[in-house]
């Protein structure tokens, strides 16, 4: 036998109305939100199906903000890299005309000049620095200049002018993702844009018989290639020409060292591991100290050098009228440049097709991203009005029936 206190229809009817009002709150609180998801309880799939597609959303967000970035580091190289370009041109058709043997020495001089001065501009162009200030041409030295020129008296100029220009940058890419797992290069070193000709160094220092002493590490154009205690100059060489380095290993066949040539117009960057000497013992490096690219032994023969040097010996030939070398080495050099120039703006153009083709893959990616997620977790506002109006009536008819059974009092009992 159940039995009922004057206490349990009054109870009931709070807990009851308790109830209904939490969940016209949580109605409230959806349509407020726009969202059918308050907590993780509420539908944990769906929560889980949603937090993926945002973070999605959010990275995509992240990837478009690189890209604005990368095309706007892109459209400033390119437009020195094209200044450069059509520099070299005008160089070019000095370099062809007094090649032609209608000049005296005083108009050959004249043209010196204006090449002189031509030389001057694409050192600036080197020197140039971006929106930020950071140096365009310098790796991923970001303060200060990309390359540093010395001045001094030539035969035939009346004033100093630029006689050497060297690389101080890096040779090291930044890079920037543009999409998950896909990476360009958001940098470009000097040595490689203003480079002239395909390097190449010769040893001086016999090399058939020699034999890696310890396990060691070296460098070779910032690529690590490791190398085991008794490996000979074939498997060095092997070793070389297996790593991702742009140059290739072989033997001078006439003195049997060893021979590095790069396979694009670059300057070779050799550095040594720790307690290693590799480079050092097959004649390569000097154990001076320097660092690279300037620890080249002096025994070595090095051929190949950058734009700059190209347009400094053309000055220099124009200046001392030496017109037979002006159209032969001079102006293969200058072609050189040319080319090279060329061939890094056209890698700038197709960078910056790629990552204009992969925004507009994130503008088409993040609509539906969102989409996808609208669907997932967004209220139906015309459902939860119902419910919310349902609700609504069905608490009024409940307050009304309350205060209709819930009328008598202690006072009606005494009477």
């Amino acid at each position: 036998m159940k039995r009922i206190s004057t206490n349990m229809p009054n109870n009931d009817m709070q807990y009851h109305l308790r109830r209904r009002e939490v969940e016209m709150a949580k109605v409230q609180n959806q349509m407020g939100t726009q969202s059918r998801i308050e907590n993780l309880r509420d539908d944990p799939v769906a929560a889980a199906h949603s937090t993926r597609y945002k973070s999605n959303v959010f990275r995509m967000d992240r990837f478009q903000k690189n890209i604005a970035t990368v095309q706007s580091d892109y459209r400033i190289a390119e437009g020195y890299v094209d200044e450069s370009l059509s520099i070299m041109q005008r160089i070019r058709e000095l370099n062809v005309q007094a090649a032609h043997g209608t000049y005296d020495k005083d108009q050959l001089k004249y043209m010196g000049t204006e090449v002189n001065e031509l030389l001057n501009e694409l050192v600036a162009i080197g020197n140039a620095k971006g929106a930020e200030g950071n140096a365009i041409f310098s790796g991923d030295k970001s303060i200060g200049d990309a390359f540093r020129s010395s001045e001094g008296h030539v035969p035939g100029s009346a004033q100093k002018v630029i006689t050497n220009v060297d690389y101080i940058g890096t040779i090291q890419r930044q890079q920037t993702e543009i999409s998950d797992g896909a990476y360009v290069d958001s940098n470009f070193p000097g040595n490689s844009v203003f480079w002239s000709d395909n390097q190449s160094i010769y040893s001086n220092a016999k090399a058939t018989d020699y034999q890696v002493l310890q396990d060691s590490t070296i460098y070779l154009d910032g690529e690590a290639i490791n190398l085991k205690a008794g490996d000979n100059i074939h498997s060095i060489i092997h070793k070389i020409n297996d790593s991702d380095a742009t140059v290739k290993a072989s033997l001078d066949p006439v003195k049997d060292s060893l021979v590095l040539e790069t396979t694009v117009p670059h300057q070779i960057w050799m550095d040594e591991g720790e307690d290693s000497q590799v480079w050092q013992d097959l004649g390569l490096v000097s154990d001076i100290g320097h660092k690279p690219p300037y620890n080249v032994a002096d025994s070595a023969r090095v051929y190949g050098g950058s734009v700059f040097d190209s347009v400094i010996r053309l000055r220099d030939l124009m200046y001392s009228g030496d017109q037979e070398s002006i159209g032969t080495n001079a102006l293969a050099s200058i072609d050189s440049s040319i080319n090279n120039i060329l061939t890094n703006l056209s890698e700038l153009g197709a960078l910056d097709e790629r990552v204009t083709m992969t925004n507009a893959r994130l503008d088409a990616n993040i609509p539906q991203m969102k989409a996808r997620d609208s669907q997932t977790v967004d209220l139906d506002v015309t459902k939860a009005i119902t419910d919310l109006k349902m609700l609504e009536y069905t608490h009024k008819a409940a307050l009304g029936a309350a205060g209709r059974i819930l009328q008598p009092t202690l006072l009606d009992f005494l009477r």
